[in-house]
């Protein structure tokens, strides 16, 4: 791997990570006047028109895409991606975007913590380590004593434990299918998933709202797609780290445009969770060249 080819997925991941940002900022101004199952339908129904569009596109066309070694796998990681992201936007409406991500960011170490009893991967004193500190960074966000704690505070904790499993069911189904035939399933499962709740769930939608649901959809496919040229040119652990710029992102949107502040003990958490997190993939990239040089 080249230096600018390093360079190169290093700026697709923090454009990722802005698009990314900017299509959470849309999910929260539609989620509030609209049901957040029929957001997430329609968002689902472009990214599974995206992911048939890539899978005619590669040998062997869709019939290939569909061929997994682990097929019920694959469709509990549409189900739960589907879930999650349900789970996520119905936070951005009732927490907003910047606490919201500040809680969300510990799903890294909440992989790292299952990935030993889920995965039989060695977790070593150093990463747990970096977890525990990461869940005082979140106690420190939540402030526990100091307010009352919103029960909707749980909310991006789980959608957290939700996309930490789905990201462990990624890893798992690896070992046998191809990274397009995990594309594939994500995108249809989950649609199948959540559309009949978003039918259920119906309601008109303004002609200027409808044109923020297409930019929703442009940006969700066009997210994807420049996370996978990102990790298709530079190694995933020389660029995931740059995937916590949403995060600062984030914070720009929701000041800038929702009125949300920057509290300091939330601040200070995040720098926490982001730092832990941070600490434990640089280990895992450590672990992973010691296992090529053995």
């Amino acid at each position: 791997m080249t230096e600018q080819n390093t360079r190169l997925g290093i700026l697709l991941m923090s454009l990722t990570s802005l698009v990314f940002a900017l299509q959470d900022g849309i999910s929260r101004h539609l989620g509030t006047d609209y049901s957040v199952f029929m957001v997430v339908t329609i968002r689902f129904w472009a990214f599974a028109a995206f992911v048939l569009f890539l899978a005619a596109r590669q040998p062997g066309g869709i019939r290939a895409a569909v061929r997994s070694r682990y097929p019920l796998l694959q469709i509990a990681r549409g189900v739960l991606l589907a879930l999650e992201i349900c789970v996520v936007v119905a936070a951005f409406v009732r927490l907003g975007l910047v606490e919201t991500h500040a809680i969300f960011t510990c799903y890294p170490l909440l992989v790292a913590a299952l990935s030993g009893p889920l995965l039989g991967e060695k977790v070593g004193w150093r990463r747990w380590t970096a977890i525990g500190m990461g869940f005082l960074g979140i106690i420190i966000i939540l402030e526990p004593g100091g307010r009352v704690i919103s029960p909707y505070a749980l909310i991006p904790l789980l959608g957290a434990f939700m996309f930490a499993l789905y990201g462990l069911l990624t890893r798992y189904v690896a070992r046998g299918d191809a990274p397009s035939v995990t594309f594939f399933w994500a995108g249809i499962a989950g649609a199948v998933t959540i559309t009949p709740f978003g039918l259920m769930h119906w309601s008109p939608m303004t002609p200027g709202d409808w044109v923020w649901m297409a930019t929703l959809c442009c940006s969700s496919i066009l997210g994807h797609f420049l996370m996978i040229r990102a990790l298709a040119v530079a190694e995933a652990s020389a660029v995931q780290p740059f995937a916590y710029l949403q995060l600062a992102f984030i914070a720009i949107l929701g000041v800038t445009f929702f009125g949300e502040t920057l509290r300091p003990n939330l601040v200070v958490g995040a720098a926490i969770v982001v730092g832990a997190g941070l600490f434990t993939l640089w280990r895992e990239r450590i672990r992973a060249r010691q296992e090529r040089s053995a």
